[in-house]
């Protein structure tokens, strides 16, 4: 099979990239010249220099493949305006399936994000749950799903919908911060630490990737890609420290003050192209409960995590430690 892919710059794009040179996959990758690594000139992919603003790079990539699978996007950081969102995550996307459906490909898995369904009030949540995006973030990555559906419906191309739970282990950085906080013993839960985190260790959402790709049932389907296990901020917290040495402050902070006070730091920051500090993101990370259900990949795909949160926080904790970030 020949794979056009996007994000292979990227964290999960990478490790995609090399399972899917290691399972003898043909592969063409989409990389911004900045973002071409001595690592990726190795895997043994093809490197079409562009971006999704290209149609010309675009078409590049897609031109002869059997598949793509989309992950690229911009994630939530808030140093940019609404509008570059829109145009990467939903209109990038919008342009890689218009150029799909022009060379009739085999299957077409986009990443979407269990954001699309905001703070989830009785969890857990399956994939029939209301989308309700909380953010510019989720709300474009809810847009791009649909558009994908969209294409699928009444374009004829084979997409596969995969949302991925919060994603970590050895080399992400996304809760690196949290990691040191607690390693330092400088950190306090945010408000009553009840809310709910549904990780998911990157072995186990490349093999959901992989059965998005290659199972028939997986066509014209979205499915939730998370962790077995789902956890309390307060528990997580307790568990980081545990694994790295650390501990947590033996208060509790009011989430309200420090929401405003994200609000404002956000609102002086954003139009000056600057990601701020704090911002409405960090505190729902606090105070939103996201918890899924996994069944239906269980059922339809044969999706089957075999990283259990305590092994992989551990494995994080021991790969930031080796690396010197603690």
């Amino acid at each position: 099979m020949r794979v056009a892919l996007t994000g292979a710059s990227g964290y999960t794009g990478g490790r995609l990239l090399g399972t899917l040179r290691g399972r003898g996959n043909d592969v063409t990758a989409l990389v911004r010249a900045s973002s071409v690594t001595e690592g990726l000139r190795r895997s043994g992919a093809t490197l079409v220099e562009g971006d999704l603003a290209s149609n010309e790079g675009v078409r590049r990539l897609v031109d002869g493949a059997d598949a793509v699978v989309h992950v690229a996007a911009v994630y939530r950081t808030a140093g940019h305006p609404d509008s570059y969102y829109r145009d990467v995550n939903v209109g990038g996307t919008e342009r890689l399936l218009e150029a799909a459906a022009a060379v009739g490909v085999r299957r077409f898995v986009h990443t979407s994000t269990v954001g699309v369904h905001g703070h989830v009030e009785n969890p857990p949540a399956d994939e029939t749950a209301p989308v309700s995006p909380g953010d510019v973030y989720q709300a474009t990555k809810a847009e791009a799903e649909a558009l994908a559906m969209d294409f699928h419906r009444h374009r004829g191309v084979p997409v596969a919908v995969v949302r991925p739970g919060a994603i970590y282990g050895p080399g992400e950085t996304r809760l690196l911060k949290l990691f040191r906080a607690i390693a330092r013993g400088r950190y306090a839960v945010v408000g009553d630490g009840r809310s709910l985190y549904h990780p998911v260790y990157i072995d186990d959402l490349v093999q959901g990737f992989l059965l998005a790709l290659d199972r028939e049932a997986a066509v014209g389907e979205s499915f939730l890609i998370c962790g077995p296990e789902y956890v309390s901020q307060a528990d997580l917290a307790a568990l980081v420290a545990r694994h790295t040495g650390g501990r947590v402050l033996p208060f509790r902070l009011p989430a309200a003050p420090i929401q405003w006070a994200g609000d404002v730091v956000e609102a002086l920051c954003v139009p000056l192209g600057i990601d701020p500090p704090l911002h409405r993101r960090r505190v729902d990370f606090w105070t939103k409960s996201r918890a899924f259900s996994i069944e239906k990949a269980r059922g339809v795909l044969g999706y089957d995590p075999q990283v259990h949160l305590e092994d992989g926080i551990a494995r994080t904790a021991g790969w930031y430690r080796e690396a010197g970030w603690l």
